[in-house]
């Protein structure tokens, strides 16, 4: 069926065109002009006749009826061009408001799609609240949501505090910004200044390729390979740390956030402009000076807004916590210690048959909702920092 349709709008498009050329020779022989080329009439024809073709291809009609409808629309699609050229009617700006409207239908998409995912949350979230009080969800101290029943029965004794899933999400996200923070910018500072322009377009994508690691490999590097090691070195200075520790988790996720912080402040290095580095070297500067006293004053407010980005991807990460920080929610700061993250405990609570009409379940979507708040204010207060203190 689309290889006809194809075929059709093919031949349709060929003698279309040589109707319009011969009608546009004749017309400009009388003197007269159109603001329109044969092509702005041809593409309307195309993108109409594609429409036209998906809405048959779609319908419930047979198959002798979807090629006989096929081609009576294409068919009448070629008159109706034929009669608009003949009236003068104006494609280009025709076709310059098709393309309009599409992209405002993709972003519309994405719109749609951003306000259906939270208005679900927010839904499920409020099923949450009726049966756990919120007071007890923001400022209980005691995460154990394993003994929760259906919403028919008691869930009195499970309890629904997020501070200890919040607290070990803090701590692992701190320590992966502690540790991708200052690696992130001093290699960016490193490629943009210090090496050559062959060296940089090599290393560059070599460090970006972190980034396109899947983050389970991360978790699968954090269980087998830094964990040990970590577990290895403090039993050395007789200090226990836990198999699984937020301090573990937080040094890999920070190594997967790094290229995100190079490359955001790389961006912010190289926007400053050409003239102040220059004028600071004129005037004597070294190029370590330059650096610290211009380049990064200047670039100060993308780069803030590139470490609260890289906050709100670290906080949000999944996979990395769930397998090498543990599911237990601990209310504990200590970075040796096994702590839980609220992405680690939605994907535990909502693995395997679920029903969602229990606190258990729904819990997960009251934490989806804070996380969203949180990730959502941090974005809001990075595009706030720049707009506010850029300066070029």
């Amino acid at each position: 069926m689309l290889i006809v349709s194809l075929i059709f709008l093919a031949i349709f498009s060929f003698l279309l065109s040589s109707r319009l050329n011969k009608e546009r020779v004749e017309l400009t022989r009388s003197g007269y002009k159109r603001s329109s080329l044969n092509a702005h009439y041809i593409y309307s024809f195309i993108i109409w006749s594609i429409l036209l073709i998906m809405i048959v291809i779609f319908s419930s009609f047979s198959n002798f009826e979807k090629y006989l409808s096929l081609f009576f629309l294409i068919f009448t699609n070629f008159l109706l061009i034929s009669y608009f050229f003949k009236q003068g009617f104006n494609a280009k700006a025709h076709l310059e408001s098709i393309f309009g409207a599409s992209l405002f239908l993709t972003a519309a998409i994405g719109i749609i799609i951003t306000f259906a995912i939270t208005l679900s949350i927010v839904f499920e979230s409020i099923r949450f609240f009726e049966m756990v009080h919120v007071k007890e969800f923001i400022f209980g101290l005691k995460w154990n949501p394993q003994m929760a029943m259906h919403s028919e029965q008691s869930v009195s004794e499970s309890a629904f505090g997020m501070v200890p899933v919040m607290m070990g999400t803090l701590l692992i996200t701190f320590i992966a910004i502690a540790i991708s923070l200052p690696i992130g910018i001093m290699a960016a500072i490193y490629l943009s200044f210090y090496v050559k322009s062959k060296t940089r377009d090599v290393l560059k994508p070599l460090i970006e390729i972190l980034a396109g690691v899947p983050t389970v490999v991360y978790g699968y590097f954090a269980v087998i390979a830094i964990s040990p090691i970590f577990k290895e070195i403090f039993s050395y200075f007789s200090i226990d740390i836990a198999a699984e520790s937020a301090l573990a988790a937080g040094f890999v996720m920070g190594i997967m956030i790094i290229p995100f912080v190079l490359s955001l402040t790389d961006d912010a290095l190289n926007s400053v402009p050409g003239h102040l580095k220059d004028s600071a070297l004129a005037l004597g500067s070294t190029k370590s000076e330059m650096i610290r006293k211009v380049v990064l004053i200047a670039a100060a407010p993308n780069i803030a807004g590139a470490a609260i980005l890289a906050f709100s991807r670290a906080i949000g990460e999944t996979m990395i916590v769930a397998m090498a920080a543990g599911l237990v929610a601990k209310l504990s700061f200590n970075p040796l210690d096994s702590v839980t993250t609220a992405t680690a405990q939605i994907v535990s609570l909502l693995i395997g048959d679920q029903e969602f009409n229990s606190p258990k379940t729904l819990a997960a979507f009251a934490l989806a909702l804070v996380l969203f708040i949180i990730t959502f204010a941090f974005n809001i207060l990075a595009l706030v920092v720049v707009r506010k203190y850029k300066r070029y």
